[in-house]
């Protein structure tokens, strides 16, 4: 029984950790919500030199660099990816788990524009074609 239930606590675990957290409810102390509507939450980041936060998650969204930027982005898997940013920047973000850390001397900040829901896709407009001509007879 004792196994059953360390082996079930871990599974349970395992899916948290993976499914990851709401940023600004698990480190209110690098995440602050900015604005939220039905389409998108805007949240604001300050990270100070080399200040790691806690595994969580993110939809989809844009990051805009309010300073240069040096992060190590540790994954469920153990496995890390560099993300640098230069101050003015902007970038398109897929959803994913992560646990950034602040790799430089210097504070850091910019914005997140969580995207709420995936947006359609929508058909490429009509061009206005003419009318086609008629054969030589």
């Amino acid at each position: 029984m004792y196994r059953f239930l360390l082996v079930l606590g871990l599974v349970c675990l395992t899916g948290a950790v993976a499914k990851g957290q709401d940023p600004v409810k698990v480190d209110p102390a690098h995440y602050k919500l900015v604005s939220e509507n039905a389409e998108v939450r805007v949240l604001r980041f300050h990270y100070g030199p080399h200040e790691k936060s806690v595994m969580h998650a993110h939809p989809d969204l844009v990051v805009v660099y309010l300073t240069d930027m040096n992060v190590k982005m540790t994954l469920p898997d153990g496995k890390s990816v560099d993300q640098t940013g230069k101050a003015g920047d902007a970038q398109w973000t897929p959803a994913g788990v992560h646990l950034p850390e602040n790799m430089s001397d210097k504070s850091i900040e910019g914005i997140l524009v969580e995207m709420k829901r995936k947006s359609p896709a929508k058909p490429a407009a009509k061009s206005a074609a003419k009318p086609a001509a008629k054969p030589a007879q």
